[in-house]
């Protein structure tokens, strides 16, 4: 693949199998009642190294999934996915945390899930813990932690784990809004020092605009339109 891309998409469709009865024995080896619910269908699509791009798309038009093939938290039912670099996900930031440990302890875990080793956790600790911005907390069980504060760590973990490739939803712009800025402008500092690839899914206009240059609208699970951040006001006027 040409190194200035950062992820292609082919032909990508995901079909989910929905059971209405939970299925017996028998039905196991027997075609039983089932339906096929489409989420994707036929997404062809090219993310150059460095671009910021958007997803956006009414509810149920199939921006979630999308985020996760992206992301391989999920697969495609057909066609091909490639990426170019590390793919760091942000949506869920709780994955790989052992709610028995402490906050200190599921850095090491954490961090070590995407791709960092100890050493380089041991050299970047103090700024995760700093980032993260939880006190005294660090120190005790995860299971005592707000879902804010383990987003904060969750979130801090990430960032410093030197992705090429970030992936964002609505977790952003979730928590307090001095996190929020704070976290949009650690993605900034990223992009500007490291040029790293962007995809956020949001309905947040206002994220979007300040963070996105290329914004990808979903409709009916295909896309719609492609283009600027000239789209957010158009789709704003549709479905806001």
């Amino acid at each position: 693949m040409d190194n200035s891309i950062a992820i292609k998409l082919m032909n990508i469709s995901k079909v989910y199998t929905i059971h209405h009865e939970k299925p017996t024995l028998v039905e196991k080896f027997i075609k039983g009642k089932e339906e096929h619910f489409t989420a994707l269908h036929n997404i062809n699509l090219t993310i150059k190294e460095g671009e910021r791009v958007g997803i956006i798309g009414p509810n149920g038009s199939g921006k979630t999934t999308l985020l996760k093939i992206i992301a391989s938290i999920t697969t495609p039912t057909s066609g091909k996915m490639i990426t170019n670099g590390k793919v760091v996900s942000l949506i869920d930031l709780e994955a790989g945390f052992h709610p028995d440990l402490s906050g200190y302890q599921n850095i090491f875990i954490n961090g070590m899930l995407l791709g960092m080793s100890k050493w380089e956790i041991y050299k970047k600790i103090k700024y995760i813990i700093q980032f993260a911005d939880i006190g005294q907390f660090i120190d005790t069980p995860l299971f005592t932690y707000s879902e804010g504060m383990k987003l904060r760590l969750g979130f801090s973990i990430a960032v410093h784990s030197d992705p090429d490739i970030v992936i964002l939803d609505e977790n952003l712009s979730t928590g307090d809004l001095d996190f929020q800025y704070k976290s949009m402008d650690r993605i900034k500092k990223l992009i500007k020092e490291k040029n790293v690839t962007v995809v956020y899914v949001s309905q947040n206009i206002y994220f979007l605009r300040m963070l996105c240059k290329k914004i990808i609208w979903l409709h009916n699970r295909k896309i719609f339109k492609v283009g600027d951040t000239s789209l957010l006001s158009k789709y704003a006027q549709c479905f806001n």
